[in-house]
């Protein structure tokens, strides 16, 4: 662990900003949060792709629309991941206090709190250093990349030089991290009846990204197979586990084995226990709530298998807390 200082007053005040994917808050909300979502360079890059990009996203949105509408009907009409990430902001600033002057807020990718709007407040509070910190453990060109990306284009736009500004880029095997998935593992374990426990398969799920991503380059399933490597051998739990990956869109090859297919195969080896661990994701949003709680759980049920459940989100643990009051204060050479 760092060490801790009352000298809070040293770097004057620093701003936080937790980049996250954001979501709808409204059913009216889910065509323009898909259309921001596909209009982003980083999420739709073909060959003069700036010519019909806002083109394309238009239709994909409008299509797409009324079935996501229905998805966030059934999880209570709206994402929550602004709630949740507002809490996260809260806990985050509350552990920084006796180290620093913080100041954390929000910038979401395609939905508000807008970066731009984040930056705004940032520069009403007077901050002097700046560290942007992902609440993605896992490094992607189409996750972290876009966010900080679009940071460099609020700058521009707001016509801001001269702010110090820190990056994190990944944390997928940081000690705390991995402590706080673990902890909530076990939480999922002690749910399961104790005769039966021997019996749980540990479903590790990530969201997925095109395969053609990886090939360029992408760390981002190299990262993911680390954590559940760390994880694995931080809980000792003597279960068998493998990992999956979720939300596939569109026609490109993305990263394999699916969720889907995966429930099949562990169906077929006999499996009869199975708990999903959400890797990738450290808040609920409609891939935990919708496609793991409620369409995963069902396809389980149809095949056979005789018990799922979903490893709770990380949310505000004070082990994830943890890993990112360190990242903080490491950026800032505390």
């Amino acid at each position: 662990m760092l060490p801790r200082t009352d000298r809070t007053g040293d770097r004057g005040r620093v701003g936080v900003v937790l980049l996250q994917l954001g979501g709808p808050d409204a059913p009216e909300a889910v065509e323009p949060f898909l259309f921001n979502l596909f209009t982003d360079p980083d999420i739709i890059d073909l060959p003069l792709a700036f010519l019909f990009r806002r083109t394309l996203a238009a239709i994909i949105a409008r299509r797409r629309a009324p079935r996501v509408r229905g998805y966030y009907g059934r999880i209570g009409g709206r994402s929550p991941i602004l709630k949740l990430t507002m809490r996260q902001a809260a806990a985050l600033e509350r552990a920084l206090r006796t180290d620093i002057d913080a100041r954390v807020v929000i910038a979401m990718r395609y939905w508000h709190p807008f970066t731009d709007e984040a930056l705004d407040e940032l520069l009403a509070a007077h901050v002097s250093r700046v560290v942007l910190l992902p609440l993605y453990p896992h490094y992607s060109k189409t996750t972290t990349g876009s966010s900080l990306r679009e940071w460099e284009r609020a700058l521009r736009r707001r016509g801001v030089e001269g702010l110090r500004v820190d990056r994190v880029t990944e944390y997928c095997e940081h000690p705390l991290y991995i402590a706080a998935l673990v902890r909530n593992i076990r939480i999922a374990l002690a749910r399961v009846p104790a005769a039966d426990r021997h019996a749980v398969h540990l479903l590790f799920s990530a969201h997925g990204t095109p395969v053609s991503l990886v090939r360029a380059g992408d760390p981002y399933q190299g990262q993911i197979e680390r954590t559940v490597a760390a994880v694995m051998r931080a809980g000792q739990f003597g279960l068998s586990h493998r990992l999956c990956y979720q939300s596939k869109v569109g026609p490109q090859r993305w990263l394999e084995p699916s969720l889907d297919a995966t429930l099949v195969q562990i169906a077929r080896e006999g499996v009869s226990h199975v708990i999903a661990v959400p890797v990738a994701f450290v808040s609920d949003h409609s891939e935990t709530l919708w496609e793991i709680n409620i369409e995963a759980r069902q396809e389980a049920r149809r095949l056979g298998i005789r018990y799922f459940d979903m490893m709770p989100a990380l949310h505000t643990a004070p082990g994830y807390i943890g890993a990112l009051r360190e990242l903080v204060l490491g950026s800032l050479g505390a």
